[in-house]
């Protein structure tokens, strides 16, 4: 069994349950999926896309699926049915043991790290986290990396309110800024 899926079980459920006074397992909010999102800094350039892809596949040993435009916006040379960055749903065992990966190994990574923004939450305890760059994660190599990219992580939860997904994302070792 997965160590986070491992922990969530032995651990946050019991601890939930007890400080929020839910009166069935099934009750206590718990991660759906995770979705990371890549996007391209220059639309319709195939060669980034293809960079994009291969570096979002290392990182969540996951083939990524192509974003397209919806609309057409002249100003950017966008058309609509454009290519404009990739993006992967992580589920079950393959979501926990990239949230351990993101939580142990590449937060600590990133220069002066105080935490992450606890703003990033919905009304439905959803937490959306944005990083600046890809060489986090050890999968990466910094020198073969043309671009420095940034992705979107969004931790979907069945939390009814950002307090109970606050709650949920802090246990499962999320270091929150102060």
């Amino acid at each position: 069994m997965v160590a986070f899926k491992k922990l969530y079980e032995e651990q946050i459920v019991p601890e939930l349950i007890k400080s929020r006074g839910y009166k069935n397992k099934m009750q206590v909010p718990r991660l759906q999926k995770i979705v990371i999102n890549m996007g391209v800094g220059v639309p319709g350039d195939r060669d980034e896309l293809k960079a994009v892809t291969a570096d979002l596949a290392r990182i969540t040993g996951q083939q990524p699926v192509p974003t397209i435009a919806k609309n057409s916006v002249s100003n950017f040379r966008l058309r609509e049915g454009m290519a404009i960055g990739c993006k992967v749903t992580l589920r079950g065992a393959r979501m926990y043991e990239f949230m351990h990966r993101l939580v142990h190994v590449a937060l600590p990574r990133i220069r002066d790290f105080r935490g992450v923004s606890a703003k990033g939450f919905d009304q439905q305890g959803n937490y959306t986290l944005g990083l600046s760059e890809q060489t986090i994660f050890p999968e990466i190599n910094p020198d073969n990396v043309k671009r420095v990219q940034g992705m979107d992580i969004s931790f979907v939860t069945t939390a009814q309110s950002k307090e109970e997904g606050h709650e949920l994302i802090k246990l499962f070792g999320m270091p929150f800024a102060k």
